[in-house]
């Protein structure tokens, strides 16, 4: 058995079974149907697969497309990027995890000053910690 399958085999044991869809099968939940997507309180977003953590809450803005979105990430080594062509008429970038590789959502330069970005995250792909 090689390394990746031992990890999704011990992330299949740990998460729901929309959460793996999302993290570990690059699945996307509905818009709006997410438990952060209208959440506001003050504190940490990290990785729902392995407690990375990846945005502050001051960094989170209501961007109106269902899923909760962030202009930028707590650190530049937090998630890494990779092209995705799965819709075939579109290319998006895809974030990911840095420490676990784990599908997050994707990154678009429509969003806020200062940075322009919109990290537009599945909520099941994140947990939330209080400040």
């Amino acid at each position: 058995m090689n390394d990746e399958s031992s990890a999704n085999q011990s992330f299949r044991k740990t998460l729901s079974p929309e959460a793996y869809s999302v993290l570990r099968e690059k699945a996307t939940e509905r818009p709006f149907s997410g438990k952060y997507n209208d959440f506001w309180d003050i504190g940490l977003y990290c990785c729902g697969a392995c407690g990375a953590e990846l945005f502050r809450s001051d960094a989170k803005f209501d961007a109106g497309c269902g899923w909760p979105s962030f202009f930028e990430p707590i650190s530049d080594g937090s998630m890494k990027y990779q092209t995705d062509h799965e819709l075939g008429w579109q290319t998006r970038t895809e974030v990911l995890c840095a420490k676990c590789d784990s599908h997050l959502g994707h990154v678009f330069d429509d969003g806020p000053k200062p940075t322009g970005k919109r990290y537009c995250m599945n909520s099941v792909a994140l947990q939330f910690k209080s400040k």
